[in-house]
């Protein structure tokens, strides 16, 4: 067996649902407002921790509370509470950068894992993190010349953290980019008063902008890219190199992402690690990936920094270029569990027989298939409309409530 481990980003319990269905070995998510997602994702509160945990134990996947945002002292207790409540819940461990974290969740004998805040870029800074942390995350930045030499040097050195074992490397491997050093932007902060590093960036980066010469005048608008607004990043042809690098730990980006992100980007890269092993990891099974990855949220992708580039690859847009789109149509009325039927209401759009439909819930994560049949009043039908209340038969268990969305190509919105 490998030891490679699927990080997924979770944002609500549709999200964790749909990680564990993906095949993550280990997910992460914020509470309240000390973590680098607070404004920009739907955060779960302190309360919501037993239940987490409880879940990941059941389905044997770890769980990583992200407490990396600078912390002032009048938050000081408040940061105890947490890493106390955590602790409490039984959290695998903590991602954190500021020294008042690292330094409590110590005392207290809770696993810490190095966030990329850290800015980790040299052998020097693991060994200087291994005091605290059995994890860490380098840069995103480094090539991954530079990320294998730094696992080798920690092999060779027999680098360990507190709990004895070799210190594992984590990298980003799949998602939205930051044009700052590790995400260390204060555009945000001094344009609004908003900080990034507290988790409140209001992504100016994602603009437009026209360039203004003050002397001559002379304007510029530039032309199909947003400047300052990197495409994501994607490694999913680049995962063999990733794991002869030495990387342990392969991070996906996007805690404030849908459900369905959630469950693809992790499939496919759970998929591509497994295939490096058996000998499966093949430009057919890579295109395929690729066509995947691209169905959901993401703004153009190019392979970040890793293969040694030194400028990024800006995009073209300002949303999502996803080759798909959901469209919400209803909820479940009811399902039955003996034939396996879901009886759903619609309320905003039709349904018809050979539609892609998608069913997300707490419980049930993100279900996907094809209606290839459906009855509506007791009679077969082809097509379900506003108000009807058509039912269908699905291959697994769905819960009422859950919400149902029909799947269509993004030029048919």
């Amino acid at each position: 067996m490998h030891d490679i481990e699927i990080m997924s980003p979770v944002g609500s319990f549709e999200s964790l649902m749909a990680a564990i269905q993906g095949g993550a070995g280990s997910v992460y998510f914020g509470v309240g407002k000390l973590n680098m997602r607070a404004r920009s994702s739907v955060n779960f509160t302190l309360g919501d921790l037993e239940k987490i945990t409880r879940i990941c134990r059941q389905y044997k996947v770890k769980s990583y509370l992200t407490l990396n945002a600078v912390i002032y002292d009048e938050e000081l207790e408040e940061i105890r509470g947490i890493i106390d409540t955590a602790k409490r819940h039984r959290v695998t461990a903590i991602i954190a950068s500021d020294i008042a974290v690292l330094e409590y969740a110590r005392s207290q004998g809770v696993e810490i894992h190095i966030s990329t805040q850290c800015n980790i870029t040299n052998i020097s800074a693991v060994k200087f993190y291994a005091q605290y942390a059995d994890v860490m995350v380098t840069a995103r930045e480094l090539s991954l010349d530079q990320v294998a030499n730094i696992t080798r040097q920690i092999s060779e050195q027999n680098i360990r953290g507190p709990k004895g074992d070799l210190i594992r490397i984590e990298i980003f491997v799949h998602g939205a980019l930051c044009m700052a050093v590790s995400g260390k932007c204060y555009l945000s902060l001094h344009n609004h008063n908003s900080s990034a590093n507290r988790g409140a960036c209001l992504q100016d980066c994602r603009r437009r902008y026209i360039v203004q010469d003050k002397e001559s005048e002379l304007e510029l608008e530039i032309d199909n890219e947003y400047i300052m607004s990197p495409k994501d990043l994607k490694t999913i042809h680049l995962i063999d190199k990733v794991l002869e690098a030495g990387v342990k730990v392969l991070k996906i980006e996007g805690r404030g992402r849908s459900p369905e992100y959630v469950k693809t980007v992790t499939q496919c890269y759970h998929e591509a690690v497994e295939a490096y092993y058996t000998g499966d990891f093949t430009q057919e099974n890579i295109e395929k990936w690729d066509k995947e990855l691209a169905k959901v949220y993401n703004r153009g992708f190019w392979e970040g920094y890793y293969l040694g580039r030194k400028l990024g690859e800006w995009s073209p847009v300002h949303g999502s270029l996803a080759t798909q789109k959901k469209i919400y149509v209803g909820i479940v009325a009811n399902y039955f569990a003996k034939t396996g039927i879901a009886h759903v209401r619609l309320d905003t759009q039709e349904l018809n027989v050979g539609d892609t439909v998608q069913i997300v819930g707490p419980t049930t994560g993100v279900y996907e298939a094809v209606i290839d049949e459906m009855v509506n009043e007791d009679k077969p039908c082809y097509k379900a409309t506003k108000g009807d209340n058509p039912t269908f038969r699905v291959s697994r268990t769905v819960r009422r409530n859950d919400k149902v969305y029909r799947v269509v190509t993004a030029e048919r919105i």
